[in-house]
């Protein structure tokens, strides 16, 4: 039984692959999870530090909707410090992480029918929260001999009088690669509102990321903690808005969650202060692997065409093998106990490819790959 609403509403896969391999680790079976976009670090002292003073200190009760004006601030600092763009405390929402946040965007920003471009392979949640707001997801597909860019002129041809939005992420995920300026100059100009989710921003290993308000103020950014400074647990999320949604994103955010968790926000403050030395080191490490998966990769027959740089994801290009990723990953999971994703999981030009993460350790990646090149040549 379910509603109308969700009738719509699809599996996040890799979520039903993880749950999948803790059925087999609960059977005793050994299971190297390269498929989850979680960091296998530690959180930063510093942040635990101040998770636990802010907790004797009494910070256990509701702040402001928006969230504690220090933190609003300290985001402020952070995108001027990084980008050299001006952001004001009463343009940020405080959220319990970047997913609530974006909840609270879509239902401010979408009317019924309302359309938001996506690229395909995308982040597999964004079609269903707009669909949940009963708007309408629009695909446009993305190549790996782009490095899975948008083609501006791709765009174009997609852009109707109902086009709300569209939504970039650069760094991506499933790819790891980055949109380049110059598209993103152009694509800033291409529709009422831009959508950007910076989640991955400060994980780049060659070259250098880019806010979208570098180039509009006619945008919705979506960020948080979880990814940068390995604080997934912890929930805590951030969007920037341009002034006229506020009012209307705090009501949402009231009704709906009332104000994220207070201790956290304190932890969030010493994360964006106190942790450059603990980000800088993390980076190095995942660089690291990053360029050992990939020449694992390689060296297994996967297709990459253009080497990812951010994130921690490699998308390969595995078609020679399967033209049924869903299958193929589970079937790699069963009997070479390795945790993939499949391509299908972010949309229908995903399909033959499969999401590796190196957000593991490099012994874990390196096991990972024996296993893999033992179950490749069974099959061969």
């Amino acid at each position: 039984m379910t509603t109308e609403r969700l009738r719509d509403i699809t599996s996040f896969i890799v979520m039903d692959v993880l749950e999948r391999a803790h059925e087999m680790e609960r059977r005793g079976i050994d299971v190297i999870h390269l498929e989850v976009g979680e960091p296998d670090f530690d959180t930063p002292a510093c942040v635990k530090a101040a998770a636990c003073q802010a907790l004797e200190n009494g910070h256990t009760h509701y702040t402001h909707s928006m969230g504690i004006l220090e933190l609003r601030e300290a985001i402020c600092e952070h995108y001027a410090d990084a980008y050299g763009v001006s952001v004001a405390p009463d343009q940020v929402v405080v959220g319990s992480g970047t997913s609530p946040v974006m909840f609270v965007m879509f239902a401010a920003l979408l009317e019924i029918g309302d359309e938001v471009i996506i690229s395909d392979p995308h982040y597999a949640c964004y079609p269903n929260f707009i669909k949940f707001m009963q708007g309408l997801p629009v695909t446009v597909p993305v190549y790996e001999e782009d490095g899975f860019q948008y083609r501006p002129e791709e765009i174009e041809k997609k852009i109707s009088e109902k086009t709300r939005a569209i939504f970039v992420n650069s760094p991506s995920n499933p790819t790891g690669n980055l949109l380049s300026p110059e598209r993103m100059k152009v694509i800033a100009d291409m529709s009422p509102y831009i959508i950007s989710d910076e989640i991955y921003h400060g994980l780049v290993y060659e070259g250098h990321e880019h806010s979208i308000l570098e180039y509009t103020d006619r945008a919705f950014v979506l960020n948080g903690f979880s990814k940068l400074y390995a604080m997934t647990g912890l929930r805590l999320g951030y969007l920037i808005a341009p002034k006229k949604f506020i009012r209307t994103i705090q009501k949402v955010q009231q009704n709906f969650f009332i104000s994220a968790n207070s201790m956290v926000q304190i932890a969030g403050i010493a994360a964006l202060r106190e942790a450059g030395e603990d980000i800088a080191r993390m980076k190095g490490i995942y660089n690291e692997r990053r360029q050992f998966m990939i020449r694992r990769l390689k060296e297994l027959g996967f297709g990459i065409t253009v080497e990812p740089t951010g994130a921690f994801y490699v998308f390969a290009n595995a078609r020679h093998l399967s033209a049924d990723s869903y299958k193929l990953a589970f079937d790699i999971l069963e009997n070479a106990h390795v945790g993939v994703t499949p391509g299908i999981d972010f949309g229908q030009n995903g399909e033959g490819y499969l999401r590796f993460s190196y957000a593991n350790s490099r012994e874990n990646i390196a096991e990972g790959m024996n296993r893999l090149e033992r179950y490749l040549d069974r099959k061969s």
